[in-house]
């Protein structure tokens, strides 16, 4: 008779041992490792605008031979590579964990922000390269095709942030909303850099406000680069305290210790936490646990918790 249970039950057996794996159980965190909600038509659109203007700008930035107007063209080209690595990380994320990756693909925004950034770091070098290069040695630039293009990119711009700033909130969404307000503040410069050519002459407002912009660019570059590598070196998350997760844990009525504790994002803003427990009866392990993620979910944000009790050694 247990033999014909065993060969019932086996038939019903999920199809995919992956699925099996993954599935979320009363008392698990209920919250999935990808987001499936994230939308993409931001970031396309965002996408279609940003390269069809690069094209325009990269042309008339070298046939006016402005450094302003070509620093925003390169700009606008990094800004094209940074919208589309940040569509497909989305579509990457949105991808269910698999028997390859446990974890699922959650992070692939993160890399996307922290490739789209040391890729701004280069461009921002070979601004203030060119940019001392044309003090000593000015150029003629056409200020009036300067001003009327930077006026063309400065409104598209101004589109770009306003629908990326309405999108989902992330830190991909957020590394390209960087990108194209370091766009938006390039075209302003060219745009000044035009006029002032146009009336007066001085050339040297070109590289100056160059160089401006990308140090502007800098700054906003590093705050990103700075979170994504965090994020992919699995650092506590930055709202989260982890010395008073300890402290807290210890304060739980039955716990004698905490050791081996591990906190850190799985995916960006789903933080989740490991670690070894001693307490001095593990007949009382169920209520302690529940009390354990009561207070985590309640006073830290933390659901996805895995814990293993032990018997403190002088129990």
């Amino acid at each position: 008779m247990q033999a014909e249970t065993r060969a019932s039950t086996s038939v019903e057996l999920p199809p995919s041992p992956s699925a099996h794996l993954h599935e979320h159980r009363d008392g698990d965190a209920q919250h999935v490792h990808f987001n499936v909600q994230r939308s993409q038509s931001v970031l396309a659109w965002s996408l279609a605008l940003t390269l069809g203007f690069a094209v325009v700008e990269v042309v008339t930035g070298f046939m006016s031979n402005s450094l302003a107007l070509i620093s925003d063209a390169g700009h606008m080209v990094t800004d094209a590579a940074a919208l589309g690595l940040a569509l497909l990380a989305q579509l990457i994320a949105k991808r269910p964990p698999s028997a390859r990756h446990s974890f699922g693909f959650g992070r692939a925004e993160a890399l996307a922000a922290f490739v789209n950034s040391l890729v701004l770091l280069l461009l921002v070098g070979w601004i203030g390269y060119e940019a001392v290069q044309r003090f000593s040695q000015p150029q003629q630039v056409q200020g009036g095709t300067v001003f009327i293009v930077a006026g063309i990119g400065l409104l598209i711009n101004l589109v770009l942030a306003y629908i990326l700033s309405r999108g989902d909130s992330n830190m991909n969404t957020r590394a390209a909303l960087v990108n194209v307000i370091g766009d938006l503040l390039g075209s302003v410069a060219a745009l000044i850099a035009g006029a002032v050519i146009y009336y007066t002459g001085w050339m040297q407002i070109d590289p100056l406000l160059s160089i401006f912009v990308a140090l502007l660019i800098l700054k906003s570059t590093i705050d990103v680069l700075r979170e994504s590598y965090h994020f992919l070196m699995e650092g506590v998350p930055k709202h989260i305290d982890y010395l008073e997760v300890g402290a807290d844990l210890g304060q739980i009525d039955g716990v004698r210790s905490v050791h081996d504790l591990h906190v850190w994002d799985m995916s960006p803003g789903q933080p989740a936490l490991i670690g070894h427990v001693e307490i001095d009866d593990l007949a009382r392990w169920p209520d302690i646990l529940q009390a354990i993620k009561a207070m985590l979910l309640e006073k830290h944000g933390i659901d996805h918790i895995t814990l293993q009790a032990e018997v403190a050694h002088n129990a």
